[in-house]
């Protein structure tokens, strides 16, 4: 198999299984309205900065990452 299909379907595959659990994961983690997360609301203008959310995402990446790099 050429080795861009390869890679391809891979990222795909982890697309799908993403997407999957961001749906089902959002009723018992809700990703976007951590505590410390921050919300500026004024008159007309509201700014979000997903701060946990963040740190969350980049840890839980991090884990996977050291993961497939140990088991490789």
């Amino acid at each position: 198999m050429n080795p861009v299909a390869k890679t391809f379907i891979i990222i795909g595959v982890i697309l799908v299984v993403v997407g999957l659990i961001w749906q089902v994961g959002g009723k018992y983690l809700p990703l976007g309205r951590l505590p410390g997360d921050v919300v500026v609301e004024k008159e007309q203008v509201k700014i979000y900065f997903p701060i946990m959310t963040c740190i969350l995402i980049s840890v839980i990446l991090s884990l996977v990452s050291y993961l497939i790099r140990f088991f490789r």
